[in-house]
């Protein structure tokens, strides 16, 4: 799979999750087989008026060979002052969220929004475009439950210059709920002729397989199936997990974060990550809770480490 002359390893790529994808994540799911990773979404406000929080989510590790990260904003030159800035110089590519669906960011004309204005939307990749890295798009099939307005947002951001596209089977009114729309992601595919990412209920190979012959993109976009899951990438890839157990997999996430983080942000960040490692485990509720009473990273991986319900060997995960 490529994009604009970019090689990846694989078609299958992890998406930006808010409050998820940290550099523990990315650095796990990226050994474990993803072509490509995504930061968290970045505010590019944040990024020029030197918002103390934004950095925080740029930090990657050697494992992300191609290093993508997701914007969002609905200025086109002040996304073009944070694309140009030196907080992401090292970033190979430029992601822009157009798909977001929560209020705050719909309210303010960002994420989904740009969905209801194509021409701004066109402007702000038009714009970014101008600074020579390839610039990409993860939007929605429409704003409103009923309204399908993929296709033709889809031409807007090619014509712009868009690399790549990356389609949620779902509108913004949908949120998470109901059944991705994997036919109109079909028909995005078919009027475009830049490489389509298809995103939306992909939780095993299986469904990785079903999505893309269904669709016919060239890749996939796993999100929510890859939380406490990121051996998901190796039963796709074949490429071998290097954890035998959810134990080891934990600590080695916790060893990454706080590698790159203060201690009280490592610990209430991976106290979220661990309640989707524990969940469906036997013994996993008392975890949490431990986990979720932990103060300091000593407590936090002496919880992890005691913990019986950890020790169950990867494959069996899912």
């Amino acid at each position: 799979m490529k994009i604009d002359g970019i090689t990846l390893a694989s078609d299958v790529v992890l998406a930006p999750i808010a409050g998820f994808s940290d550099v523990g994540m990315r650095y796990l799911c990226a050994q474990a087989g993803a072509g490509l990773t995504y930061t968290e979404m970045v505010s590019a406000k944040g990024l020029v008026y030197g918002n103390e929080h934004t950095e925080d989510l740029l930090h990657t590790t050697d494992e992300e060979k191609v290093r993508a990260v997701q914007i969002f904003g609905n200025d086109p030159e002040i996304m073009l002052r944070a694309v140009c800035g030196r907080e992401l110089e090292k970033f190979d590519i430029i992601d822009v969220n157009m798909g977001c669906p929560v209020k705050k960011i719909v309210s303010n004309g960002e994420g989904s929004a740009l969905l209801k204005n194509p021409k701004l939307a066109a402007e702000i990749v038009r714009t970014l475009r101008s600074s020579g890295k390839p610039v990409t798009v993860k939007f929605r099939i429409g704003f409103c439950k009923d309204e399908r307005t993929g296709v033709d947002f889809a031409k807007y951001m090619t014509d712009a210059g868009a690399a790549a596209l990356t389609v949620h089977g779902r509108t913004r009114e949908q949120f998470y709920e109901g059944a991705a729309d994997w036919d109109y992601i079909a028909e995005v595919v078919r009027a475009t002729d830049v490489p389509v990412i298809a995103n939306g209920d992909v939780f095993s190979k299986e469904d990785y397989e079903k999505i893309k012959a269904h669709t016919g993109a060239v890749g996939v976009m796993i999100a929510r199936g890859a939380l406490g899951n990121p051996q998901i990438f190796s039963q796709i890839t074949g490429r071998k997990f290097a954890y035998a157990t959810v134990k080891e997999t934990v600590l080695r996430h916790i060893e990454v974060l706080a590698s790159f983080h203060s201690e009280i942000y490592t610990v209430n960040n991976m106290k979220k990550q661990i309640a989707c490692y524990c969940k469906g485990l036997r013994g996993g509720k008392q975890l949490k809770l431990a986990a979720f009473g932990a103060r300091t990273l000593d407590e936090l991986v002496r919880a992890v480490t005691e913990s019986e319900a950890l020790d169950v060997a990867v494959p069996e995960r899912r």
